[in-house]
């Protein structure tokens, strides 16, 4: 290869695979720590095609240490509906943020750049060598072989540092299909729809009263499911979108100098599919053991290690037990999810639910409903549906 690839004269500290949150995040602050930093993102415009619902919780967009400017809407509350049963929650403050995620991700690469990072646009990362630490490019600057001290790797869902390097891919992988819709709707909700994806769940999110994200994940017949979804609104689409999202978290989220983080360790959350709070959180862990390694010219696989441990003490017990009630939830049936949200609607529990709800770290509620009484019935069924995983 390297008779082919054009050997840069500098080397960097740090390059980072990736220019999403969780790319960005870790180039800027590997960057403002003093570190010659590389970001390299293969699409030509930031933020662009669009992979997301654009949905932050307050915890999400504050991580993101961007200004309100990409804002489309804030939503305090949320209604979950299956069949005829619905229930509503609102806590009487703002919850989450709407926003245009190409203009996230442009202000928040911008920032890398202004603390010093370099950026490469259109380039895609073919090849990497742990012998030589390099990493081979392809791009707008032709075929290239760059050195490096660490390689964080924030290259989304299908990463291709971790294909190359040889970790096992994650355990699960929804598809999800998002079209912007011009209807009226209240601005105040997010609408939950568990039934409309019986794999995970369809939504409505309000971008302003005239305009509405109507989408869906799952596994099976995503497509089919989509356009029965979407099928009253079909007329008034004016914008489509598809993603991926994975599950479950990589075997290992280290190896030899490299770091991985985000989607592309499959660090979303099993609950609802956002990635964007747990790839800043895990970004930041990267950079700070990225810098730590080349301060103390520490590049054990020990250190590398720390990483990971750091990552799992801060909200691996989240995703952890997430995971555990997605994988109940795949085998909860039609009825009884409506018979749930039917329980959920009662007034106290509607009250804890408003109280306590986190979407990031929503653990603390699933403890407080499982002590409340009026949930037996819901842990009934969703013991039953347990009790299918083990067959």
């Amino acid at each position: 290869m390297k008779s082919i690839y054009q050997t840069m004269n500098r080397k960097y500290d740090v390059i980072v695979v990736g220019g999403g949150p969780t790319g960005s995040t870790a180039a800027r602050i590997c960057a403002k720590s003093g570190l010659s930093t590389l970001l390299v993102e293969e699409q030509a415009h930031i933020g662009y095609p669009v992979q997301c619902a654009g949905l932050l919780s307050n915890s999400a967009f504050t991580e993101c240490e961007v200004s309100d400017s990409s804002v489309l809407n804030i939503v305090s509350g949320a209604d979950v509906l299956a069949g005829k049963a619905m229930c509503s929650f609102d806590a009487g403050r703002d919850m989450a943020y709407v926003v245009d995620r190409g203009a996230l991700d442009h202000e928040m690469i911008t920032a890398s750049a202004d603390a010093g990072a370099d950026i490469r646009l259109k380039t895609i990362a073919s090849g990497v060598s742990r012998t030589s630490r390099s990493l081979y490019l392809k791009g707008l600057y032709g075929k290239e072989q760059i050195e490096y001290s660490m390689l964080i790797a924030a290259d989304g869902p299908r990463s291709s540092i971790s294909r190359m390097i040889g970790i096992p891919r994650a355990p699960v992988y929804l598809s999800g299909l998002q079209c912007d819709v011009a209807c009226s709707t209240p601005t105040e909700h997010v609408r939950i729809f568990p039934n409309a994806a019986p794999d995970f769940f369809g939504w409505m999110i309000p971008i302003h009263p005239e305009r509405t994200r109507i989408g869906l994940c799952g596994i099976h017949q995503v497509q089919e499911l989509f356009q029965k979804f979407i099928q009253p609104y079909k007329k008034a689409c004016t914008h489509f979108v598809s993603g991926t999202i994975p599950l479950g978290t990589l075997t290992r989220t280290y190896d030899d100098r490299i770091l991985i983080a985000g989607d592309a360790a499959a660090m979303a959350k099993p609950t609802s599919g956002g990635g964007v709070y747990t790839g800043i959180r895990a970004a930041r862990h990267a950079a700070r053991v990225a810098t730590e390694a080349i301060e103390q010219n520490d590049y054990s696989i020990q250190k590398m290690k720390t990483y990971e441990h750091s990552w799992k003490a801060d909200f691996g017990h989240e995703i952890r037990k997430g995971f555990y009630m997605y994988t109940i939830r795949q085998q909860v049936s039609i009825q009884d999810m409506e018979r749930i949200i039917e329980i959920l609607a009662d007034p106290k529990i509607r009250e804890i639910i408003s109280k306590k709800g986190d979407i990031d770290r929503p653990s603390h509620l699933i403890t407080s409903l499982m002590q409340n009484p009026l949930m037996i019935p819901a842990w009934y069924l969703m013991g039953k549906s347990w009790l299918k995983t083990l067959i």
